[in-house]
């Protein structure tokens, strides 16, 4: 599938006769050309399977351009690493896996609430614990949006293809910068592994997103003023704009309080600043005919078995449709709600055991029938396993209608 064209427009400046070079990336290596051509500056991290080439990566290219790079003891050291880093001016991110993940969950909530920007690379193996390093699964969807505790922003992208992979890169790394907060780029070891051509564009073209700087006197400086949902300019650690940084709620100046109507306000602001831009934020694709006989669910490598399920079963003049999510935060439920008048079956498909499945169900309401389709062996969800599902569903139908005539006559 091709990258939606919202995030193209996002990404690129617009300018006529854009000379894009050919080159045949893993995913992994992607991920750094898309950052690097970001602006970034600053990683920190800790190797860990499937991850680990974005690490041997920046390892080098970094310092060729001045840019700092340090593998720290653990994912815990790394999470706070780029979080000083961030502070201290610089465009920040580590990458891990599900493990890994799970030990910077308190740090990415302390980014969220102190409004660090930070990118934060998840390449999703099977689990739970250790559990199979080098095959690929979907299981920290919920991690990745709930994971840490207390209500906090984050947005989450799911890139299904190598050249998504490098440009969700960037747009993620712009949004961390533009809103003040984590963001998490979420790809699963077979994408994270894949090579692909990728369509690269000149570095003058692609748009920077830069943390808004305070300007005026700085007596008059409030860090953490509370304007609607604009996002408040950073001032850098070390610099004449003098501030404090806390987990704890804070008032204007980023000082302690524990005034209830501040924390209302403050965590109000921090979810609003994303949710409020959602029509910007949510990317999603689709693939969906006027009448379609069921539409498929399905994001990162899993939407790819998809489309071929899709195209096979085009080809016997059936129409079955593919909604592709993502944003998986903030989720395209209005999107996806928009299709259950044009069709009363979906099939949610994912390496897990069901962790989009309630947010699926929201959106689409109690109207259709919704059926899951969940394996987390460490395999790929096989194109037969797609085509069985839904030729047991339409034969379900048909019995069930069979029956309803019978019944009837």
């Amino acid at each position: 599938m091709k990258t939606p064209d919202i995030l193209l427009r996002q990404i690129l400046i617009e300018n006529e006769g854009i000379v894009f070079q050919k080159k045949f990336l893993q995913g992994n290596e992607a991920v750094v050309e898309g950052v690097l051509a970001a602006g970034l500056s600053f990683y920190a991290g800790y190797p860990i399977t499937p991850s680990t080439e974005i690490a041997e990566i920046l390892s080098v290219r970094l310092p060729r351009i001045h840019g700092k790079f340090i593998q720290m003891e653990d994912e815990i050291a790394s999470m706070g690493a780029i979080i000083g880093a961030s502070l201290a001016g610089a465009k920040s991110m580590t990458a891990t896996s599900g493990p890994g993940f799970s030990l910077m969950q308190e740090l990415i909530g302390y980014a969220g609430m102190a409004q660090v920007p930070c990118l934060i690379v998840d390449v999703m193996r099977t689990g739970p614990s250790t559990g199979l390093p080098t095959a690929s699964a979907q299981g920290d969807v919920m991690q990745a949006i709930w994971g840490t505790h207390g209500d906090h922003p984050v947005v989450v992208a799911a890139p299904s293809t190598v050249s998504e992979m490098y440009y969700l890169s960037i747009w993620c790394l712009n949004v961390a910068e533009e809103l003040r907060i984590p963001v998490i780029l979420l790809p699963d070891e077979i994408v994270g592994h894949s090579r692909e051509v990728v369509s690269v564009p000149p570095l003058e073209v692609v748009r920077k997103v830069d943390r808004k700087k305070p300007s005026g006197p700085p007596e008059e400086f409030k860090p953490f003023h509370i304007n609607g949902t604009e996002v408040g300019p950073m001032a850098q650690m070390g610099d004449q704009y003098r501030h404090n940084t806390t987990g704890l709620f804070y008032d204007d100046e980023g000082f302690p309080t524990n005034s209830p109507k501040r924390a209302q306000e403050l965590t109000t602001y921090l979810l609003e600043k994303v949710l409020s831009r959602q029509s910007d934020l949510v990317l999603y694709d689709q693939d969906v005919d006027d009448n379609p006989e069921l539409i498929i669910i399905a994001y990162g490598s899993v939407a790819r078995a998809a489309e071929y399920v899709v195209s096979y079963f085009k080809e016997q003049g059936r129409f079955i449709g593919l909604f592709r999510p993502i944003t998986l935060w903030p989720f395209p439920s209005t999107e996806l709600g928009l299709l259950a008048p044009r069709c009363t079956r979906f099939l949610l498909a994912e390496s897990n055991c069901g962790q989009m499945t309630d947010m699926v169900k929201a959106a689409l309401g109690s109207a259709v029938e919704l059926r899951c389709l969940n394996q987390s062996d460490g395999l790929p969800i096989a194109p037969s396993r797609f085509i069985e599902t839904i030729e047991q569903w339409s034969a379900d139908v048909k019995r069930k209608e069979a029956a309803y005539v019978a019944t009837t006559a």
